[in-house]
């Protein structure tokens, strides 16, 4: 597929049409990173593991007890 650069607003985007992102697994909304790799622009879809509440919790400290924590003195217009 050919395209062109173009400006959108003070930036400059690129069109891809949906079969080349349905082949790559990407769908609109996904974030992706952008490099540089030998003069080629690669843009890889950016994998983010999911965490799971129950694993998470799994991995506490049985003897685990939430505290209130002091953060000081207030230093701005935070209400107590």
């Amino acid at each position: 597929m050919t395209t062109k650069i173009q400006r959108w607003g003070n930036s400059q985007g690129v069109r891809i049409a949906k079969h080349l992102l349905t082949n790559a697994g990407v769908d609109v909304g996904d974030e992706v990173e952008l490099s540089v790799e030998e003069g080629q622009i690669i843009v890889r879809k950016v994998r983010r593991k999911k965490f799971d509440l129950k694993e998470l919790v799994a991995q506490m400290p049985r003897r685990y007890k939430a505290r209130e924590e002091d953060w000081g003195k207030p230093s701005g217009k935070e209400e107590w």
